[in-house]
């Protein structure tokens, strides 16, 4: 007696003989089969001397007859010749029987399992990564995005590639559904899972955006922003790049670490030395500290061990890769291992390496160290660039070393290096925390002589020391002669105004420059809010002072103990008063 997988073997090709020679197949089915199970059906559909057309007329006819032969076409009858057409290149035919997959409830199953199936009915790398391509697509169509989403992921944790355009058709799902934090959230996702845009993608990606903050009242934050410029810093599309910081400008969306992180990367990974050294003084300029996105150190300490191993020989781009991260953490003494290392092997230091280590340095407050290495690139050759005096200059401002930072700045001009914004912009902000506001105010018409476009730092530097002498009037006409040079005031801006307007007693204009912030989208901070709640509660105006502070813990900003003294005072006051 046979046995079953031989019983169905034999009546599988009974079945094949039968519809390719004589098209007898409803006879045959109704006679001989209708005990068919999901087995034999299978193993029709994935038989490769089956030809297509016999593949779809036999699955037609389960589909129609079902009562008949007591099988109807499951999940895996479907899978399986959605496989065989994909491997065909049939792909409208596959997109129809997996748009059934989706919608049919008696087929229907979760993400996992029809994943799972797909599979293991096909081993093809090259085909699976299609197929799943398109279920995405067809999710999406659909409007069933979670599965969708299941079905990205899936595929994104396996390693497989997916095509941009198909999550262009998912960010539109999730556009005319509404589902704006999701878009937001799938675009980040894109791009951290690598993701190539291509240029019309990317544009179309960023032009979804822009609707759901036209028709939805969304404004994008500086995540989001981040994200266009790693997607276009990818392609090294750079008119890209700075389109993206325009609109981020317009918005009065702030950069951030992660943007200069991103702007320095791509600027170096295209071997634009200049530009990223540019980026790098004006994170000093905008005191803003470098992101610590290490990862993992050990693994780099591992991998870079292995690359030994191996037989490959680190070279100066290896080992500023890793002193960049170690920098980044402030781990300088094993900066400094890398660096004897690094000697020992005759690697010399670049000149992005030599300046990467003393911002690490500055950053921790060891400046003799930062010295130390100068001495070292002076002995072999190397001159000290504009970049290295002014990251020396600001670690020496924080740590109140003014006088130091002013002389190691004018040791500079004489030693031939000619100062830029934010050489001025450090003199100019030491003089006005000095409340020497006629020399700061020579070099900054110094500047503009020699051609360097002041900054906005360099103005709310200036704004600053106007409104500590409490001269308000020059401190507005500033903040009118930067927006007429294109500057915008920031946050920083607009809080020195509102402090000083409201030391000085003019409340009103000080409430009016915090109603404009919001106007131009900028968020009050707290020393924004503190400043404000004071000024209005040494008024008497308790209730505007009391909104605030209802506004601000609304906002998500935790009061500090100036604010809850500012209160109390103000109450004490009115109720003295009465």
């Amino acid at each position: 007696m046979a046995s079953p997988p031989q019983t169905l073997r034999v009546e599988c090709f009974r079945l094949e003989s039968s519809y390719t020679t004589s098209f007898k197949l409803p006879r045959i089915i109704s006679t001989s089969f209708t005990h068919l199970n999901s087995h034999i059906t299978h193993l029709v559909l994935s038989d490769p001397r089956l030809s297509i057309q016999s593949c779809l007329y036999f699955f037609t006819y389960l589909q129609q007859n079902h009562a008949i032969t007591s099988q109807k076409s499951d999940l895996q009858a479907h899978l399986t010749l959605i496989c065989k057409l994909f491997k065909a290149r049939k792909f409208a035919e596959a997109r129809n029987f997996l748009d059934s997959v989706v919608v049919d409830d008696n087929v229907r199953r979760p993400v996992p399992v029809i994943t799972t199936m797909v599979e293991g009915l096909c081993n093809e790398t090259k085909v699976t990564t299609k197929l799943f391509d398109m279920l995405f697509r067809v999710y999406s169509d659909n409007r069933m995005l979670k599965e969708a989403l299941g079905v990205f992921d899936y595929v994104k944790n396996k390693g497989f590639e997916f095509d941009e355009r198909s999550c262009i058709v998912y960010l539109l799902a999730l556009r005319n559904t509404n589902q704006v934090d999701c878009l937001l959230k799938f675009f980040h996702q894109m791009v951290e899972s690598g993701i190539k845009l291509l240029e019309g993608k990317t544009k179309r990606a960023r032009e979804l955006m822009d609707e759901m903050i036209v028709n939805k009242g969304v404004k994008p934050n500086t995540f989001t922003y981040n994200s266009l410029i790693k997607a276009y810093a990818k392609r090294q599309d750079f008119v890209g790049v700075n389109e993206i910081l325009n609109l981020m400008n317009i918005d009065g969306v702030s950069h951030n670490a992660a943007t200069n992180a991103l702007l320095i990367d791509g600027f170096s990974s295209s071997g634009n030395i200049k530009e990223a050294e540019r980026v790098f003084d004006e994170m000093h300029e905008k005191g803003i500290e470098p992101d610590v996105q290490l990862g993992n150190m050990k693994r780099a300490f591992s991998f870079f061990d292995e690359l030994i191993t191996i037989g490959l020989m680190p070279n100066a781009h290896t080992y500023g890769a890793l002193i960049t991260g170690l920098c980044k953490s402030g781990q300088m003494e094993a900066v400094d291992i890398f660096v004897n290392e690094m000697q020992s092997k005759r690697i010399d230091l670049n000149e992005v390496i030599f300046n990467t280590i003393v911002d690490g340095y500055c950053k921790i407050g060891m400046i003799n160290d930062a010295l130390k290495l100068q001495e070292i690139m002076e002995k072999k050759g190397s001159r000290a660039d504009v970049f290295f005096y002014n990251t020396i200059a600001s670690g020496l401002c924080k740590l109140k070393h003014f006088d130091a930072a002013k002389r190691f700045l004018f040791t500079m001009v004489e030693k031939g290096v000619s100062p830029n914004v934010v050489s001025y912009t450090t003199l100019i902000t030491i003089y006005c925390k000095e409340g020497n506001l006629v020399e700061a105010k020579r070099l900054f018409k110094e500047m503009e002589c020699k051609g360097h476009m002041p900054s906005t730092v360099t103005y709310n530097s200036l704004i600053d020391g106007y409104c500590k002498k409490e001269n308000m009037k020059e401190a507005h006409n500033l903040r009118v002669a930067m927006e007429e040079k294109g500057l915008m005031p920031d946050v920083y801006t607009y809080t020195t105004l509102i402090h000083g307007d409201c030391v000085v007693g003019k409340v009103d204009e000080a409430l009016q420059l915090f109603n404009e912030m919001t106007e131009r989208r900028l968020a009050p901070n707290l020393i924004t809010n503190t400043a404000m709640i004071s000024g209005l509660s040494k008024e008497g105006r308790m209730d505007e002072a009391f909104r605030l502070y209802d506004e601000m813990i609304k906002d998500g900003i935790t009061p500090d103990d100036t604010v809850y003294s500012s209160l109390v005072e103000g109450l004490h006051s009115t109720y003295c008063n009465h």
